[in-house]
Parts: C-alpha cells; structure tokens; sequence
C-alpha cells in the first residue's frame, strides 16, 4: 500500500519567470532549479530546495504529475527524481504509462465526451467567433480533447468570460482562466478520474493533492487531504474545503510549502530530505 501524490504542475509546483513572486530583496533570494526550456529559452522553475524535496518524494511515494498540458508540453519538463511511472495530462484525457499513452483510458475518455457535452467543433466554433482579435493572440485545442485561447490579459473583458462561462455550463463545458490562456474543458474530463484510476491500480492507501486552478478543484476534492496555493483562481475566488489547506504562501515559494507538507504527511513530521 502506498501514499499517492497526485499535483499540479504550473503555478503549483513550477514556475514561470513572470510567476515566481520573488518579493524578497534579490539577495535573499532562493536560488532556483530550470527544469523546463522551451524554443531554447528556460521557462519553468522550482526552487533548489523544491527539488530535493521532490526528488525524495518521487522516490518514496507514488508521485503523479497532473497537468492540463498536452503529453508534448508535458514531455517538455525535466522533473527531479526519478521519471514517474504514471502521469495525467490533457485534464485526465491522457493517462501515461510508463511514458505511453494508455489507449483503454483514452477510449473510455472519448465515449464520455460523447455523449454527456457538446462536441469540440461546436465550442471551437464559438469561441473564435466571439473572440475579439483586439485581445486574442492565439486559438489552440488541445488532444482533439479540448480548446483553449491566448489572450492579451491586461484587455480581455470580464464580462465576455462570464458570458462564456453561462454559454458553455448550458452545454456541459467549464470555463477556467489562467494567466493568459482562457480554457473551455468538457465537465465530464477531469484529472481526478485519472487519479482515481492510478489509486485503484496502484492500492495508495491515501492520496495527496495541490493545485491552483479551478481545473484542480475536483482533483482536491476527492484527495483525502489538499493543498492550494496562495495564488490562482480558486485563491481568488476564495475557494477551499474542510481537508484543503488554503496557504497564504504566493509563487514558487508555495511551491516548495506544499512539497514540505506532501513530504510531512507522507513520512511524518520529522520528514527531512
């Protein structure tokens, strides 16, 4: 029997440079580990203190990157520790095994989609059509699974998300927005199927899970204990539950916060990597 850690990548674990939220004075400054370069450029970030964290863990637990990215973005990220045996991405459509696509899972996934939500085409449709090329930089689906926009943040209206959000609800779709992509995701793709699915084939006897968005908060819900950060849409929106701990820590420092308390409860209190 075995501890599961199901978490989030971005804005939970790793980092951005825009979102590191480094407010110290730069030579308090932790120093950081790149674990991601895209386009020959680093792009993602934890701590170096994060990492040996996660490197201990990823070799004591059974740990679980649990992504929305793409299994390309995905297969971006160079991770301390050893490579994990599962991963989820696209939201819960893609479950790798070993670094291969589980095509029963992918199946599964599919014949939900189609007959509980209206179809990508339909969404994809709408969302380029009513998307204003004053703030829209990039339109992008993702696994043929899902779609998502890049916009200019500082112009996009709220008002059109919120109208966005009551058009997609009536058709079974989420909205969630996230820096500056904006994210249509069928209600019935979910990263806490996958991890429910990883539990029952690996018996985890307790599942542990953090994340920032609300495309995590299914994922939190059903983990016998949670961890947000201090940042993203469900701090925004005030978003918590009995066994989520809501930390007031922001950017990558709340990364390593939550890989302390993964590693606290998975060994105990006297957990020291």
């Amino acid at each position: 029997m075995t501890v599961l850690i199901a978490s989030d990548l971005d804005r939970t674990l790793i980092y951005s440079a825009a979102a590191l939220a480094l407010s110290m004075p730069d030579a308090q400054a932790p120093r950081l580990l790149c674990v991601e370069t895209y386009q020959h450029k680093p792009l993602s970030y934890l701590t170096e203190t994060a990492a040996i964290l996660l490197d201990e863990l990823a070799r004591t637990t059974t740990f679980v990157p649990t992504t929305t990215r793409t299994r390309e973005q995905y297969g971006r990220i160079r991770l301390p520790g050893p490579v994990p045996e599962f991963a989820i991405c696209a939201n819960g459509g893609e479950l790798l095994v070993r670094g291969e696509s589980d095509r029963d899972w992918r199946a599964g996934v599919e014949r939900r989609l189609a007959h509980e939500c209206a179809t990508l085409d339909e969404v994809r449709a709408h969302l380029v059509r009513t998307a204003d090329p004053a703030w829209l930089l990039k339109e992008r689906t993702a696994e043929d699974l899902f779609a998502y926009l890049v916009v200019d943040r500082p112009l996009l209206p709220d008002e059109w998300v919120k109208e966005l959000s009551v058009w997609a609800e009536e058709r079974g779709w989420s909205v969630s927005l996230q820096g500056r992509k904006v994210y249509a995701v069928p209600k019935p793709l979910t990263k806490s199927a996958a991890v429910a699915e990883v539990a029952r084939r690996t018996g985890a006897r307790e599942v542990l899970a953090a994340g920032d968005s609300l495309l995590d908060a299914d994922l939190l819900l059903v983990a016998d204990r949670g961890w947000r950060p201090g940042h993203g849409e469900l701090a925004e929106a005030g978003w918590t539950a009995p066994h989520v701990t809501a930390l007031e820590t922001k950017g990558v420092a709340a990364g390593e916060e939550i890989l302390r308390a993964f590693g606290a409860v998975a060994a105990g209190p006297g957990f020291r990597p």
